[in-house]
């Protein structure tokens, strides 16, 4: 029996997730991409906490983006989410690509967040 893209993907993210973990030093920069929008968070898993979270559906991004679900709109939410992740004194990042390939939205998100001064 075939698994279905998404189930597909949740297993990719588990096989992941059992090897990377965020620290408070070094949080685990989530993302998740649905049709219309991508979403970001900063994750400490010691302490279950959201450190910083940024997305295309941002009351900050309201105007400058055109569509949340394209390239352009992960470009800016990187570099949105490098400069509060910055703000909060975080520079080092553990990046979990939550089982999508690293390819378009995923991979701009990640070089938009490094050219913004995050190192991972």
């Amino acid at each position: 029996m075939s698994l279905s893209k998404e189930e597909a993907r949740k297993a990719r993210h588990n096989r992941v997730r059992k090897k990377v973990t965020g620290t408070p030093e070094r949080p685990r920069m989530n993302v998740f991409r649905s049709v219309n929008h991508i979403y970001v968070q900063l994750i400490d898993d010691y302490s279950s906490k959201t450190l910083a979270a940024a997305s295309s559906a941002d009351k900050e991004l309201k105007g400058k983006i055109k569509t949340g679900g394209n390239i352009e709109a992960a470009k800016t939410v990187g570099l949105l989410m490098a400069r509060r992740a910055v703000d909060k004194g975080i520079k080092k990042i553990v990046f979990d690509r939550g089982g999508y390939l690293y390819h378009g939205r995923i991979k701009a998100l990640a070089e938009a967040a490094r050219e913004g001064g995050l190192e991972f």
